[in-house]
């Protein structure tokens, strides 16, 4: 008698669960990494975000005799909602985060207690950082940089830099 092998053409399902098994693992690891990447992409936004109204700032300090809007809130105000309407802004946008955590806002704040003159002479502009545990400040004097969140405070629109 002939015996004929028969052969089939597949994947066992040992071989199956491992292909499946690497794919989750890489899809995983790709995940976790672009988690960081859209933080990271979001404090760029941030910093991009605090130079573009730091300019805005100069250029109304430049037509009002070198004065900026006076806030001297204590932890600074809401630089969109207060300070954009102040300086006639328009297309002000909020923090990438701000609508799901309030701790992540763009503040204000200057030298002089008065509200919404134009009278001061400094400011601080500041955002929490979302990759770290700082924060971006942007300064009038021009100075611009991280500062570690704990021990963070700003008084008088002095830069904390």
């Amino acid at each position: 008698m002939n015996k004929k092998k028969t052969f089939y053409l597949g994947f066992t399902l040992i071989e199956l669960l491992v292909v499946i098994s690497l794919i989750g693992i890489l899809a995983a690891l790709a995940l976790v990494s672009f988690t960081g990447a859209q933080k990271q992409a979001k404090d760029t936004q941030r910093k991009s975000d605090l130079k573009q109204y730091q300019t805005a700032l100069e250029n109304f300090a430049n037509k009002n005799s070198g004065f900026y809007p006076a806030r001297n809130d204590g932890n600074g105000v809401s630089f969109v909602s207060i300070i954009c309407p102040l300086i006639s802004l328009t297309g002000c946008t909020e923090d990438p985060k701000n609508s799901s955590d309030a701790t992540f806002s763009y503040r204000y704040q200057s030298d002089v207690a008065a509200d919404g003159t134009i009278t001061a002479t400094q400011y601080v502009l500041w955002a929490k950082l979302e990759n770290s545990a700082n924060y971006w400040v942007n300064c009038s004097d021009g100075r611009v940089g991280t500062k570690t969140q704990t021990g963070f405070s700003v008084s008088g629109g002095n830069c904390p830099l």
